[in-house]
């Protein structure tokens, strides 16, 4: 039942200032027709020299700020004030979730944790593995050798899929504290891989979600019938072909037995990956992480017509027009995911370094009012005069 927003707020409180038994409390998403100032806000309390404080990490699009407080007070209510849409707060006994409705009440959960944790308190905390080298997945996908270190020649794929798998759990994290995912063994949670090629992040992210405890069947999808022997056997190998199971099939046409609640497509090129959004949608998924391929389609388009005033320098040099289409298709897919309920995050997953393919599109499905999503999308393809794929595809 709902309740009033200060109470719930109040139970939040008393829960993050018990130095004690705090675990970790996060803050994430928005209300309706607001936007607090950072994407997510973590909280945990950590032992320095000068005595225990409450570490805050703000998160932006691109970076984390970390600042510690000896009055913990003061600084939660100035997060109370920004108008985050849940809050997620663990304590050596209890989970307590809570999301503030669009009549501005709240709806809060609370259930016992299965076993007590001992919350760290290292300030200068080793970074912690999603999936340690020596995990029998990255041996098995070629990553890690056999005495479980990863091999030189693959440390950027390693790197690639930890910053994945940070991704996927911040998006999981949003999902269930905003009631949109409440995965369970009568219900596991259903992930579907599109254009999953070898599978590397297919399985990573399977490791990674039953590490987290989560009862999971992920299904992998690729055209080529070479990818599906070869990530089948790889999954009987790993004694997971029960869960992990493998089809061959186009995106477009891939059947599942049941709607998936979370879509992944990395590295779909082209309009692979709108194809890949477009069932996204139809599927009503709750959850869709796309890390786009190329955008040869919108840079296309961009050679077939003159740029308008005075944006011909964005398109004149070839390379300068690429990036450009880029730019503009994935601005296009988020505005085209807004309008259907979904709120979006465009960031970047991988430093370039690794790979220059790092655009990650996260998108969470709401039910939001689609906002100046409609107008803008509008007034971007009116003056380049484009069509993006996936625009056709969701029958616009």
């Amino acid at each position: 039942m709902p309740e009033p927003l200060p109470d719930a707020l109040a139970r939040v409180r008393d829960l993050v200032l018990d130095d004690q038994a705090l675990v970790r409390a996060l803050a994430t998403g928005r209300r309706k027709g607001r936007t607090p100032a950072w994407r997510r806000v973590e909280l945990r309390y950590v032992d320095l020299k000068a005595g225990r404080r409450l570490q805050v990490t703000r998160y932006d699009e691109t970076q984390a700020h970390v600042s510690n407080h000896r009055d913990g007070a003061t600084v939660l209510d100035e997060l109370f004030a920004e108008p985050f849409g849940n809050w997620h707060v663990e304590t050596t006994a209890q989970t307590l979730q809570l999301r503030v409705t669009k009549s501005g009440d709240a709806v809060v959960g609370v259930r016992a944790r299965d076993a007590e944790d001992e919350p760290a308190r290292e300030h200068d905390r080793p970074k912690t593995r999603m999936l340690p080298e020596d995990d029998p997945v990255l041996v098995a996908l070629g990553i890690s050798d056999q005495d479980g270190r990863v091999k030189p020649s693959r440390r950027a794929k390693y790197r690639q899929v930890e910053e994945f798998l940070r991704e996927l759990r911040a998006a999981l994290d949003d999902a269930i504290a905003a009631g949109r995912l409440s995965p369970s063994e009568s219900d596991p949670l259903r992930v579907v891989d599109l254009g999953c090629g070898n599978a590397y992040l297919t399985f990573a992210a399977h490791a990674w979600l039953r590490r987290r405890g989560l009862a999971v069947r992920l299904v992998g999808v690729d055209v080529k019938e070479q990818s599906r022997e070869h990530n089948t056997a790889v999954a009987e190998r790993l004694g997971v072909a029960d869960e992990v199971t493998f089809v061959r099939a186009g995106i477009d046409d891939v059947e599942l037995d049941e709607a998936p609640h979370v879509v992944l497509a990395l590295h779909a090129c082209d309009t692979a990956t709108d194809d890949a959004l477009a069932r996204a949608v139809e599927w009503a998924a709750p959850l869709v992480l796309a890390a786009p391929c190329c955008h040869k389609d919108i840079s296309r388009q961009l050679r077939e017509h003159p740029a308008p005033e005075p944006y011909s320098l964005l398109t004149r040099d070839g390379i300068l027009r690429e990036r450009f289409a880029d730019t503009l298709t994935d601005a296009l897919r988020a505005a085209l995911l807004r309008a259907r309920g979904y709120r979006v995050e465009v960031v970047e997953f991988v430093g370039s370094e690794h790979t220059h393919r790092n655009t990650l599109i996260r998108a969470l499905a709401t039910g939001a009012s689609a906002g100046r999503a409609e107008e803008e999308y509008a007034e971007l393809t009116g003056t380049w005069q484009v069509i993006p794929k996936l625009a056709e595809l969701l029958g616009r």
